[in-house]
């Protein structure tokens, strides 16, 4: 499968995920707004969320699949692959089982070390906390489960299956905010809470099906510590923070939003990044997905050159459709966040101060992206402990700019701080992969980048002209709503597009033979 194409169908189901997730998240900020019972339920929701980006966007995969693509290659391939998941089953099942147990009985603390105990509210925001997170932590120990099934079926090229399994999630959380809801907020967050373990157990029964169809299912066999189970245990740790990195930022920016911060600020905080995760869901995740099985083939196969192509393909595909998304977000922020989320409880100084949140993350947009294109250079050569060590600096860094940002610009700091460490990480990843010739640009991106670079520009000089006159109309009826999205959405892709045919920032043609053409992997 083309590595465009197999990134594409990723992106697209992801973008169907997505689009469900705001879907939600609309129903979130009427039914919840940006208070007591939203506070509660989206720390709640923080940890058991850190592990699923973690474990099926990342540590899992990362580790697990060029692992397990080595072993597809082999005369008993498939026999060989469903072997070493069930070995790694035996001995991660326990471990899951004893961690979910102990961060069950443990939530009360958890919560506390997370928040200060809210220094905005009194001990009914913590009680609650804890008992959602009570409610949602099974989720994590689901996921990780999701993630090994998905691990299998990405190594053997079938990647529709994990892509869509986030799109149960939304499904399950909108149905429970359309049917379940309570009269009051906390009643709402408590069903939600609810329905996010639910909705684990219904992915985990999508991955199993689709992995019996696959004939990839691992059955329970006794545990075992094999040289194979070792060594995808010594990569699952480091690959966790060098794939994650960005979310472990967002873990510590709600730490201290809750610690430090007026009552609200973890759900401005939410609400941007939501939008903020659209782009990067379609773009990062899926290019991330298809580009390490491709790497970890062609590499294992000897073919440094076609790697190096493959590599160059994906950062300019990717730098494609970041560029002008960010521009976007910077630049019209207000008006997107009022014509989405301005609505019930969700009031118009919400908005503004969600909006001014989703300017700063979506300056680091492009980088994270790329971190989820170029760390799949290291795991593709069984080297996670690069990326993680990359990564602590990125957090640490992430950690001195929240402590610093916060006092002037207070949540905007924060998402700041999240975008400029983004950088620093992309900065390390491409030195480090530079200076072992693995990075080399091609002529072909060096020609494209600069190209991208002015019609984005151009795109940005629209919408500041375009955004003040639209506020009015994003601010009103539902029609003017959609009005206002589809004059900012459209317009700025027409500019986009058209400049960038018209100076040969791309080639359509090129684009679309990318798409149909089969990868030559080996």
């Amino acid at each position: 499968m083309a590595l465009i194409r197999a990134a594409s169908m990723v992106g697209a189901l992801t973008l169907v995920s997505r689009i469900l997730g705001f879907t939600r998240d609309l129903l979130m900020a009427r039914f919840l707004g940006a208070g007591l019972a939203a506070d509660a339920f989206l720390v709640a929701f923080r940890l058991p969320n850190l592990f699923r980006s973690l474990f099926a966007e990342g540590a899992f995969s990362a580790a697990f699949v060029p692992m397990a693509a080595e072993r597809l290659g082999r005369e008993d391939g498939g026999r060989a692959a469903r072997a070493f998941a069930e070995q790694a089953l035996a001995f991660l099942l326990p471990i899951l089982l004893g961690f979910t147990a102990l961060m069950l009985a443990a939530a009360g603390p958890v919560v506390w070390a997370m928040t200060g105990g809210f220094r905005d509210a009194g001990p009914e925001k913590l009680a609650l906390t804890v008992e959602f997170t009570r409610l949602t932590f099974p989720y994590l120990m689901l996921v990780s489960l999701v993630a090994l099934l998905g691990g299998i079926l990405n190594a053997v090229g079938r990647f529709a299956a994990m892509a869509a399994a986030p799109i149960l999630l939304n499904l399950t959380l909108i149905a429970t905010l359309a049917l379940f809801r309570g009269e009051t907020s906390v009643a709402t967050a408590r069903a939600l809470a609810a329905g996010v373990t639910v909705a684990g157990v219904l992915q985990f029964l999508w991955l199993l099906h689709f992995a019996r169809r696959a004939g990839m299912a691992p059955r329970l066999v006794l545990p075992r510590l094999s040289p194979e189970v070792r060594t995808l245990l010594r990569r699952i740790g480091p690959a966790a923070l060098g794939a994650g990195a960005t979310q472990l930022n967002l873990l510590v920016s709600t730490m201290l939003a809750a610690r430090l911060l007026a009552e609200g600020s973890v759900s401005y905080l939410y609400y941007a990044d939501r939008l903020n995760q659209l782009p990067l869901g379609l773009i990062g995740v899926g290019m991330g997905v298809a580009l390490l099985p491709t790497l970890a083939r062609l590499i294992g196969a000897g073919r440094e050159e076609a790697a190096l192509h493959q590599q160059n393909r994906a950062l300019e595909f990717a730098l494609f459709l970041a560029l002008p998304a960010a521009t976007a977000l910077v630049v019209a922020a207000h008006p997107i966040i009022t014509a989405l989320f301005q609505h019930g409880r969700f009031t118009a100084e919400n908005a503004q101060m969600a909006a001014r949140a989703l300017a700063a993350f979506s300056l680091g947009l492009p980088a994270y992206i790329l971190v989820k294109v170029l760390t799949p250079g290291y795991h593709a050569r069984g080297d996670t402990r690069t990326p993680m060590r990359f990564a602590l600096v990125a957090i640490a860094a992430n950690l001195v700019g929240n402590l610093v940002l916060i006092w002037p610009f207070q949540h905007v700091g924060i998402a700041l701080a999240t975008a400029l460490s983004a950088w620093l990480n992309v900065a390390l990843l491409a030195r480090g992969l530079a200076r072992k010739g693995r990075l080399v640009p091609d002529a072909a991106f060096r020609r494209a980048l600069p190209r991208m670079l002015v019609a984005a520009a151009a795109v940005a000089a629209l919408l500041l002209l375009a955004a003040p006159a639209l506020m009015p109309l994003a601010a009103g009826t539902a029609p003017e709503r959609a009005a206002a999205m589809l004059a900012l959405v459209g317009g700025g892709a027409i500019v986009y597009l058209g400049l960038g045919s018209a100076i040969g920032a791309w080639q359509p043609r090129a684009l679309l033979a990318a798409l149909r053409r089969p990868a030559a992997t080996g």
